[in-house]
């Protein structure tokens, strides 16, 4: 491939495309979970659906191309992560993981990994640069953290991290990698939930690690074939197909979300508003420092649970869902999980591709109602 070609070129074009004459543009999924490999098995380049697939290296030669190292697919974000974690730590090892992150990262670690011997240390986000990094081995980032949008500057930990011998890995989900590159600030693995923005349809569980360091790369891909955390052909092609409009939903939803925190951010019914692409945010200085778009989670506090809930229950075209990133403007009252140390009528939305003015009169009638 051309590698001059930017990034939203490369959300279309794989390395390996087939340039012969009659060769399909978009090749479709190849629905076989057994090869033909005659004689020794390394000299055929598929054997088994488990192992290896054509479909895969068709999206992960795209996705490495766009992370800057070599990438391993999951049929989920939750299996990209355990992945990271499962192989990189070993017992007596300690990771730290943000405690103002995504819920289901820790509580892998405190529910599975702690009794074979890990040890594990919470930070919050914005402290994550100013602590010890002695005797750790990973270290656990997700910036911006979900759902309160902190930011931590990512090089800055990395060198430090990397002083101490610790490796680091970000969870890259609410920023995509279009947003911000985690290999190129220092990072040692790049993770992300495609089953959010990536795939951006809201119809497709996946997930993604990439990496520059080969042999852990290896490791990683060997826990996949051996633990039989594969993806389906089917699951593969659908996200290879939402990749190719990622730029174009990005810039929509970015756009939006921008405004829709310009709207909400002098409003009497909200107490609190974050968003990073708010200049008098937390999160923004260093957001505009590592970051090419500021995302598109807005997240606001209504006062409490009632009120909460009374804006949920009112919305008419948004809809009360707990991802994030597709292509409808979904929204949920977060600490209805219970898992969050958030404030209790916390709101995160997520913008949508629909028209702004339907999304802001939405929010306006909803909010005329508390």
């Amino acid at each position: 491939m051309n590698d001059n070609l930017k990034p939203s070129s490369k959300t279309l074009h794989a390395p390996n495309s087939n340039r012969k004459q009659g060769a399909a543009i978009t090749p479709g999924p190849v629905f076989s979970s057994t090869f033909h490999t005659h004689g020794m098995p390394e000299n055929a380049p598929y054997q088994y659906g488990r192992f290896h697939h054509p479909t895969w290296e068709h999206l992960e030669s795209k996705l490495g191309e766009l992370e800057g190292g070599e990438t391993v697919i999951f049929p989920s974000g939750m299996g990209a992560i355990a992945s990271v974690l499962t192989t990189i730590l070993e017992s007596g090892d300690t990771v730290i993981m943000p405690n103002d992150g995504y819920y289901p990262s820790r509580a892998y670690v405190e529910q599975f990994l702690i009794r074979y011997g890990i040890k594990m240390r919470l930070s919050a986000t914005t402290d994550m640069a100013n602590i010890s990094f002695t005797d750790v081995k990973l270290v656990f980032i997700e910036s911006p953290s979900n759902p309160m949008l902190d930011v931590c500057d990512i090089s800055d930990i990395c060198a430090k991290a990397h002083k101490a011998g610790a490796l680091v890995a970000i969870d890259n989900t609410t920023a995509t990698i279009l947003g911000q590159n985690p290999l190129n600030l220092g990072a040692d693995f790049s993770i992300a939930s495609d089953t959010k923005a990536l795939n951006g349809h809201s119809d497709m569980l996946f997930g993604h690690v990439a990496s520059r360091h080969t042999d852990a790369i290896n490791r990683i891909r060997d826990w996949r074939k051996l633990s039989g955390n594969i993806p389906g052909p089917m699951e593969t092609w659908l996200v290879d197909r939402g990749l190719q409009t990622l730029d174009v939903r990005l810039e929509r939803q970015v756009k939006n979300a921008h405004k829709i925190a310009e709207f909400l951010v002098s409003h009497t019914a909200v107490k609190s508003l974050r968003y990073p692409g708010l200049k008098d945010d937390p999160s923004h200085e260093l957001a505009s420092k590592q970051m090419t778009h500021f995302g598109f989670i807005v997240t606001f506090d209504l006062g409490g649970t009632e009120a909460a809930d009374h804006f949920m229950a009112n919305l008419k075209m948004i809809t009360d869902a707990t991802s994030f990133g597709g292509t409808h403007t979904i929204a949920e009252r977060r600490k209805r999980w219970g898992t969050d140390d958030i404030p209790d009528g916390t709101i995160r939305l997520s913008a949508g591709i629909e028209h702004i003015d339907d999304i802001l009169r939405d929010i306006d009638q909803a909010l005329d109602k508390l």
